[in-house]
């Protein structure tokens, strides 16, 4: 009786692994495809946009401080959005989601203008109602120009 027990929930784990690593790689590339949306609002020009992604909790670093709040962020944040052209450019590169699927990580490069890597950035994204994710951390670092 015990080894149909342990078979059984070796069977049932089975079933449920692959539908579980399935659920956590759409969640990936969900966070994914919202990041990169997220960066086409600058390529774009479209402040409102790049608004619409921020939690209300935001908070972005800048330097050594950070903007605490949806509306200052976006405030912060205009100055970027007012010239014809980008100031700077970003992708995401890797995304890891919570088993949770509730909060998630995404980090990549950043690009000036010319396309001169410039930074780093890492993001942690929440997925808020109804099912949205939304940006509460920022933070980029820059790269050094020293080997």
């Amino acid at each position: 009786m015990r080894l149909l027990f342990l078979a059984f929930v070796t069977l049932l784990s089975a079933c449920v692994s692959p539908g579980q690593h399935a659920d956590q790689v759409d969640l990936q590339q969900q966070v994914m495809e919202t990041e990169r949306a997220f960066a086409q609002t600058m390529a774009s020009r479209d402040h409102a946009a790049f608004t619409s992604f921020l939690s209300d909790e935001a908070i972005f670093f800048s330097g050594e401080t950070s903007v605490r709040g949806k509306q200052p962020v976006a405030d912060l944040w205009k100055r970027y959005f007012e010239a014809n052209e980008a100031p700077f450019s970003w992708a995401p590169e890797q995304v890891e989601v919570l088993g949770s699927g509730d909060l998630a990580l995404s980090t990549g490069p950043v690009f000036n203008a010319n396309g001169k890597l410039i930074a780093t950035f890492t993001s942690i994204w929440r997925r808020e109602q109804p099912g949205k994710w939304r940006i509460v951390f920022d933070k980029g670092n820059p790269v050094s120009d020293n080997p």
